[in-house]
Formats: C-alpha cells, sequence, structure tokens
C-alpha cells in the first residue's frame, strides 16, 4: 500500500495548499494525476486569494468546496458561482482559460475557505476535445446511507449509487463522512483507487495512519476502515490512462502539444476570459 505524503505549497499572497499528486511514488491514481487540500483558512477582506486567469490543455478540472464560496468565470463564456457540495467539472480539451475569485458579495467580509481541487488525465482521443465546463448542483449528488457512515457519490458508482456527472472514462470520486466509533469495508470498488483523510487519522486495516496522507489501496481484497473521531474521507480513482506531460497548467500526452500550448500562451493567443485583463507569463524554467 502506498503512502503519499503532503508537498506544501504557496500559490500566492499566503494561499498555502496540501499538494498529493502528482507525487514520486506515483504520477497518477486512475485518471486523477493532481490533488490539491486547500484549507481550512480563514480570509480577511484585506487578504487576495483570488486565482487569476490562466490556461489548460488536456486535461478536467475538479472543484469541490467543504467551506466557503468562489466565483468561476473561463473563455467558454461560463460564469458560476462555486459553493460547498457541488461538483464543477472544466474539460479543458484544446484550451480554456478561467479565474476563480471571491464573489463580490464576500469581499468585504471574513470568510472561510475549504476545499479539493483535482485533475483528471482525458482519453488521448480526447485532449483535443472543444473545451466546456459542467456544473452538477449539490442537491443532485445521490447520498448512501451505511451505520455511522454517510457517502456521497460525486463521480461514478458505488454502493448502488450513480452520479449524474458526465466523464470520458471510468472515475470515481466519493465523499465519505464517518461518525466515531464507526467502521466501513471498501470492496475493491475500481481499478486502481486512493483514500485521503481530510481532517482525522484513521485506521486501516489495524494499522494507523495520519490525517492529510493518501493511501493507495491494494487492487485486490477488501479495506477496513475505522474512525475513532468524527472523519472526513475522499476516495478517488478508476481506470489510470497512461504517463501524461506535465508542465504547469498544461497536460499532454504528446510534448509537442505543450509546447504548441506554451508559445501560443505566450503570444497570448488563447481565447479570454470575458471580462478579465489580468495575463500570467509562463513560470520561469530551473536553469
Amino acid at each position: 500500500m502506498d503512502i503519499i505524503t503532503p508537498r506544501l505549497h504557496d500559490l500566492g499572497g499566503g494561499f498555502t495548499v496540501r499538494r498529493l499528486l502528482p507525487s514520486a511514488l506515483r504520477q497518477a491514481v486512475g485518471p486523477f494525476l493532481f490533488f490539491d487540500h486547500f484549507g481550512p483558512v480563514e480570509a480577511k477582506p484585506s487578504d487576495n486569494h483570488d486565482v487569476r486567469p490562466h490556461p489548460h490543455i488536456g486535461l478536467a478540472t475538479v472543484t469541490y468546496l467543504f467551506e466557503g464560496a468562489m466565483m468561476h468565470r473561463d473563455s467558454t463564456g461560463v460564469v458560476q458561482r462555486i459553493e460547498p457540495g457541488a461538483i464543477n467539472w472544466m474539460t479543458a480539451g484544446r484550451g480554456i482559460v478561467h479565474s476563480e475569485r471571491t464573489p463580490d458579495d464576500l469581499r468585504d467580509k471574513t470568510r472561510r475557505s475549504h476545499g479539493l481541487q483535482l485533475w483528471c488525465a482525458l482519453p488521448t482521443e480526447h485532449e483535443a476535445d472543444a473545451p466546456s465546463f459542467a456544473h452538477t448542483p449539490a442537491s443532485a449528488i445521490p447520498e448512501v446511507p451505511m451505520s455511522g457512515v454517510q457517502i456521497r457519490v460525486l463521480i461514478g458508482s458505488a454502493f448502488g449509487a450513480t452520479s449524474p456527472v458526465k466523464t470520458l472514462s471510468p472515475t470515481l470520486y466519493l465523499d465519505i463522512h464517518m461518525t466515531a466509533g464507526s467502521q466501513l469495508v471498501l470492496p475493491v470498488l475500481a481499478e486502481e483507487a486512493a483514500i485521503y483523510s481530510v481532517d482525522h487519522d484513521v485506521t486501516v486495516n489495524n494499522t494507523q495512519f495520519e490525517a492529510h496522507q493518501m493511501l493507495v489501496l491494494e487492487p485486490s481484497g477488501s479495506t477496513t476502515i475505522r474512525a475513532s473521531h468524527a472523519t472526513r474521507l475522499v476516495l478517488i480513482g478508476g481506470t489510470n490512462l497512461g504517463h501524461r506531460h506535465m508542465v504547469w497548467n498544461f497536460v499532454a500526452s504528446d510534448r509537442a502539444d505543450i509546447q504548441r500550448a506554451e508559445a501560443e500562451w505566450l503570444a497570448q493567443g488563447f481565447p479570454v476570459v470575458p471580462g478579465e485583463t489580468e495575463f500570467i507569463p509562463l513560470p520561469a524554467r530551473p536553469k
């Protein structure tokens, strides 16, 4: 069982995230090749945690909030307020630009932010698809009650429930709430799968693991999870789509596609986000 420990990464403005994927142990779990856990953090009116407009190719972003709110805008013209419990799936395809900012009604307030930002690889035949954005409200996400456990099936199918979120390859994403003293037996649910404890230590197959560690599950046999505290876990997984090149916000199976995207971004040839004027240059390459 691989154990992945987070690296702290500063996104700017003092906004630090725990980054689990990609890691030295493995690039991806199923199609998921990027996993950031941000917060919980309290921001004051003077704090600026906005994510300015930036590009993507060859991936899908998956945004899920536990607390707070953000305003998504992208170059397809979508403007969507993102709030806790909803799944927001953005297919970058051949190229998209988006920003994630604090909603105007919260800027003058002290506010909390907490959630996960994940990326999924796209099947090679879909890497150049037209960009798109799909919002699935919290009310549409199925929930499965069990003894001491509540499971939200955010993406994919598990425990007899299926999410309405459309994907391009087999993908699984679960939000699991466990009460203190509860136990959950996980069958094999996907070709590859991993669990991540958002807030407390858990015992997995009689071994205790710390919060904020990602445990890649064995591909056969069940997994028993015990929680001594009320705990929130997520499970990610699905079919692994193979190695991807990753440079900045660009993902591709062919490195030449990344080089073309870098040149296009430098030439400011990407589509623009309506109402946005800021431009982020490519990050400096290590010498």
